[in-house]
């Protein structure tokens, strides 16, 4: 009898988690019901590793590093699928649907949950004012609610904001701008209305790379070559509206992953595809470093990325050169 209540309680705190979090779990809340031999509960409900305290004085050296992990290897395949859907809208209502897997989600799926719930804050890639300027690695736009407390769903305004990172508006309906100074264009305070704009959302299947920003510290403290994750971004290949065609990737939007990322991967379960009752987090996957990547930019005098001297194979042998400096930096500090 201790057991089944022991049972029962589990099961609703998982239930609970899982609303709270927004991920799968292997259990049923209306029935109890456990989808497998037993409750996956290790994943849901771990708390969050820290990073070991790196003083200044102990960072003896250090290197700044931005990789791109291709979607399109396999190694990478946990970090695209499953992928989701966005449904078309229902007739009567108008509305669509967002159609996810019920046992895991893919990173973006992921990212997506959690910047409409307002978990996750997004930094825009460019300069708001000058659009010509690409520093958002930085982390210096963030896209903020315009009152206190806002969120996607009682803030217009941050709504239309983050519908742009989010997604691509599809055009204005030609009777609206033929009719928008008529009677029905304007509201009771004499303000223009414009009707909403199509918005079609961009699914996991748009996602062909992430980006990284991380650094490489050496701390004599621990005697130990540590690699810290500061930013993940999106990419996308970057489409013309007009006639389909591929102008080369953009990368969406900024995210800090030391706090905001961490916290959210933490919970979400990886696929394995050796062992299926040892499958690990996000953050454990990123720390893990179980991705492959390749270094396209390196902190330089120049300021200037790897494409900039370095063009096809020439590119890839000079990302590889850099990793091998990294690594020769740790190795000759261990030669007696």
């Amino acid at each position: 009898m201790k057991n089944l209540l022991l049972c029962t309680i589990l099961i609703f705190s998982m239930s609970s988690i899982a609303q709270v979090n927004g991920g799968p779990i292997n259990s049923r809340t209306e029935t109890g019901v456990i989808d497998g031999a037993y409750l996956k509960s290790n994943i849901p409900t771990k708390r969050l590793i820290p990073y070991p305290y790196i003083r200044e004085a102990d960072a003896i050296w250090s290197k700044r590093v931005w990789r791109a992990i291709d979607l399109r290897e396999k190694i990478n395949r946990p970090l695209y699928f499953p992928l989701d859907e966005i449904t078309p809208p229902d007739v009567l209502t108008g509305e669509s649907q967002w159609v996810r897997n019920d046992n895991r989600w893919s990173l973006w799926t992921i990212i997506r949950q959690h910047i409409l719930s307002g978990d996750l804050t997004l930094y825009s890639n460019y300069n708001l004012v000058r659009f010509s300027i690409e520093d958002g690695d930085k982390f210096k736009y963030p896209i903020l609610p315009s009152t206190p407390g806002g969120t996607y769903e009682n803030d217009p305004k941050y709504r239309d904001e983050i519908n742009n990172y989010l997604a691509t508006l599809g055009p204005q309906p030609i009777d609206a701008l033929l009719n928008v100074y008529g009677e029905d264009s304007v509201d009771v305070n004499g303000n223009l209305v414009y009707p909403e704009r199509e918005v079609n959302w961009f699914t996991s299947k748009d996602i062909i790379q992430y980006r990284l920003k991380e650094d490489w510290i050496f701390d004599k403290q621990r005697s130990v070559m540590d690699v810290r994750i500061l930013g993940l971004a999106p990419v996308k290949y970057n489409v013309d509206q007009s006639n389909g065609s591929i102008n080369g990737t953009e990368i969406m939007f900024w995210l800090y992953f030391p706090t905001d990322c961490r916290y959210v991967f933490n919970n979400y379960f990886v696929y394995n595809e050796q062992n299926g009752s040892r499958w690990m987090s996000f953050d454990d996957y990123f720390m893990k470093r179980r991705f492959s990547s390749y270094i396209y930019k390196e902190e330089n005098v120049y300021d200037r990325s790897i494409e900039k001297y370095r063009v096809g194979v020439d590119a890839l042998m000079e990302s590889q050169r850099i990793t091998e400096e990294i690594r020769n930096i740790e190795h000759d500090v261990w030669s007696y």
